[in-house]
């Protein structure tokens, strides 16, 4: 190096610093790419995305090749760097230049270009490859010596480069990225897309219409009787059964009540003859396992059963959809407005009978759902007997007074949410 002067030198080591930065932020760029991201690019056929995709397909290969070249340029710096320290302060120039070029690579060839690259990882990666690639091919036998030796290493930790899969997202990781796109989905996507991820943790159980609500008529009354009830039922789907839910004979659809009035056929023996199988569903079945179910058998409606094989309920397919979409605005089913009535004093009066995942959902309340499904069976739980009139407690953080008890069962039940104060254990302040 005697031969070439110091102007020349400078010029070298800065070229130096330059590659160790490039070698720096590919890395970074690289390891920071989004790699669903790519996956979508590749599919859409974009070169420089291929490119970024092939080398990351050996993350081992393609590590060896950035370290390699960035060691070389690093050493190769620090032998320009002394030659230069020598130079102009004789032997002291030795430690000025260590000191020198480690502050200069630190923050021009480390820190820096890997801020950047992580801030912009496509921006980086995709221009890189572009060298990375051909390097690669040029480079590979002492690649494969480098990862010959780390991977022998690795294996007596007990771990195989070989069977290293692309890493997947659970449910809750996805979660996490919907509610993260504000801006970029719409916020009713978002709700939809975050609906399906829960179908997995919701049973029909949570959702099913109780056995007390169900319409559905007794085979066995008279038929005059029989008659007057289908007048004033509003569903599309009726059950039919024989003095008790239990000894349920099957559904009777409208359109097929239509068709026996049109050829005056409409008597109890053709009614019974144009029932419908009947389609049973556990009641611990999850959503999306039902959906799949409903789909698989063409059925839209089932009945639930317990593990007695007792009827417990009854879900349609619009039921596990509404979970999905909100409730559908043509449905004639009570909806959850008309069991919550907001009050001048900014109170709520809700039927005790209200479904309590319904009602959290509705009104954005934090009532715990993993017992009892409906309001008065939290009641009945926390009180362990059937509650008084007049009472008021604090349940689940809520101020909650019991308004009237009918039946053995709280029937209206008031609310104030505005005194909610993150509790998470119910306290008692009867009066």
């Amino acid at each position: 190096m005697d031969s070439i002067s110091t102007p020349m030198l400078f010029g070298i080591l800065f070229g130096l610093v330059f590659l160790s930065a490039y070698f720096s932020s590919s890395e970074t760029g690289m390891m920071s790419i989004n790699r669903y991201r790519l996956r979508h690019q590749v599919k859409n056929n974009n070169r420089a995305a291929k490119r970024v995709d092939k080398l990351l397909q050996r993350p081992d290969r393609l590590i060896g090749l950035i370290l390699i070249g960035n060691n070389l340029v690093n050493i190769f710096a620090s032998a320009i760097a002394t030659v230069i320290g020598i130079r102009l302060f004789g032997d002291v120039g030795i430690a000025i230049a260590t000191g020198a070029l480690t502050l200069v690579i630190l923050i021009f060839a480390e820190v820096t270009p890997k801020t950047i690259a992580a801030l912009y990882p496509e921006r980086v990666a995709f221009p890189s490859s572009l060298i990375l690639l051909p390097m690669l091919k040029v480079l590979y036998p002492f690649v494969w010596l480098i990862n010959l030796i780390t991977n022998g290493l690795l294996r007596l930790f007990g771990i195989n480069t070989n069977d290293a899969t692309q890493q997947q997202l659970s449910s809750e990781e996805l979660r996490s990225i919907v509610s993260e796109t504000n801006g970029m989905i719409p916020k009713s996507h978002q709700d939809m897309l975050t609906s399906i991820l829960d179908l997995e943790k919701v049973t029909v159980e949570d959702i099913m219409i109780p056995r007390s609500e169900i319409g559905a008529i007794d085979i066995n009354d008279e038929w005059k009787s029989i008659q007057k009830q289908l007048g004033h039922l509003q569903h599309t789907r009726i059950l039919l059964y024989r003095d008790q839910v239990d000894d349920a004979v099957g559904f009777i659809h409208a359109r097929d009540l239509m068709h026996l009035h049109s050829k005056a056929q409409f008597d109890k023996s053709n009614l019974i003859r144009s029932v419908r199988e009947l389609y049973f569903i556990h009641e611990a079945t999850s959503l999306n396992v039902q959906l799949l179910k409903f789909q698989e058998n063409k059925e839209r409606i089932g009945l639930v059963v317990d593990e007695y094989g007792d009827i417990q309920g009854l879900v349609t397919l619009e039921d596990i959809l509404e979970e999905i979409v909100g409730e559908f605005t043509t449905s004639v089913s009570p909806t959850v407005s008309d069991e919550i009535q907001l009050q001048d004093d900014g109170s709520y009066l809700v039927d005790g009978s209200m479904n309590i995942r319904e009602m959290n959902k509705e009104m954005d309340w934090h009532f715990p759902i993993d017992g009892p499904k409906t309001l008065n069976g939290l009641l009945l739980e926390y009180f362990q007997d059937i509650p008084s009139q007049g009472v008021s407690i604090r349940l689940a953080g809520y101020p909650v007074e019991i308004i009237r008890v009918e039946n053995n069962k709280a029937q209206s039940v008031r609310i104030l949410p505005g005194l909610y104060d993150n509790k998470s254990d119910s306290e008692s302040d009867d009066e």
